[in-house]
């Protein structure tokens, strides 16, 4: 039979241990993640008045999002909201985007090919690797399945 853990010893680590504010997290998430959603559908909404065709603007969006957080990135913005928010920033193309640009800025001193250009791949290089490995193999696939059917 297991003996109790010691009062004593649950009374420090329940007062060492932070709160999690799971809640307060989550709403933090919420919005922030909301607002650059929210952006995305505003620059898509502006690019359509412009009179660009649907996938055009969704494109220009895209881009947009990419080049926008690159540069907060840049100037060290986005980690100061990515921070504040947690999860919310990871909307996938901002994500993404920080996921690039954070490494090469860290190691641009070790020079533009070992450095930035090296480093810049260390998050997003297995994505775009795997991703395009599982587009080609889904692609056979259906390919496969196509000519049978």
């Amino acid at each position: 039979m297991k003996k109790s853990p010691d009062p004593a010893y649950n009374k420090m680590v329940k007062k060492a241990s932070p709160p999690s504010g799971t809640m307060r997290n989550t709403l933090k998430a919420f919005l922030v993640g909301g607002l650059i959603c929210c952006l995305g559908q505003g620059l898509n909404s502006l690019y359509l008045s412009t009179g660009m065709k649907e996938d055009t603007a969704s494109l220009a969006v895209s881009v947009s999002l990419i080049v926008l957080t690159a540069i907060l990135t840049g100037l060290g913005l986005f980690g100061k909201i990515a921070k504040f928010a947690g999860a919310g920033t990871f909307v996938p193309i901002t994500g993404f985007a920080n996921s690039m640009v954070s490494p090469a800025m860290e190691f641009q001193t070790e020079g533009r090919v070992l450095g930035t250009g090296a480093k810049m791949f260390t998050l997003a290089g297995p994505v775009i690797a795997y991703g395009c490995s599982l587009a080609a193999l889904y692609g056979l696939i259906d390919y496969c399945f196509l000519l049978n059917g």
